[in-house]
């Protein structure tokens, strides 16, 4: 990777943030008079709140998609078997949707209220790594559906702490955006060729 790919790389995933989270949160504050951001309402300033905290976002993005990688290249260099590997990444994604739904259950609510976020995420990430596959091969299916799932639940937690359907939406949307991008354009940066 050059460092001209990898500029390419951050700003168009900075700017897919910026953006993302700023169409989302103008639809969340025409549709609720009361959402603010941090608390303080306000169109102009709400929007520069907004453009701000989706490239904060997509800077999280990134972050969680680098740390990623350095994890993958460290495991695949520990645990030599690539079955076992893969039997490793679906039994934390298995957790991580159980937890999803289980650790945020509180005493209000439904519990099956609880199984949206989660539903969602998983047929997201299914068909962001049907989308890879086909821009690659079939061994990036499971890779992209624990990066989509494990790592997009992971840097949300935040959003999740608010346990706030507004504040919930407002980060998963340019989260999923961010790392599907980055995702479905790495083997672009690297170069491989569909094998």
């Amino acid at each position: 990777m050059t460092l001209r790919k990898w500029f390419h790389l951050f700003w168009t995933t900075l700017l897919l943030g910026i953006v993302v989270s700023t169409v989302i949160g103008l639809i969340l504050q025409l549709s609720d008079k009361d959402f603010s951001v941090m608390g303080l309402s306000g169109y102009g300033f709400n929007l520069v709140i907004m453009i701000l905290g989706g490239g904060i976002i997509s800077l999280l993005s990134q972050m969680g998609f680098f740390a990623y990688l350095i994890v993958r290249f460290i495991a695949i260099g520990i645990i030599r078997s690539k079955t076992v590997w893969e039997l490793l990444q679906l039994a934390v994604i298995i957790v991580v949707m159980f937890d999803l739904v289980y650790l945020r259950k509180n005493g209000s609510g439904s519990l099956s209220s609880y199984f949206i976020t989660p539903f969602v995420i998983l047929i997201l990430a299914v068909g962001i790594g049907y989308w890879k596959v086909k821009l690659t091969n079939r061994n990036a299916f499971i890779p992209t559906l624990f990066f989509m799932t494990v790592v997009t639940v992971l840097e949300a937690v935040p959003a999740l702490q608010e346990d706030n359907a507004a504040t919930t939406l407002f980060m998963f949307a340019p989260l999923i955006v961010c790392n599907a991008w980055q995702i479905l354009t790495l083997h672009k940066i690297l170069e491989n060729k569909k094998s």
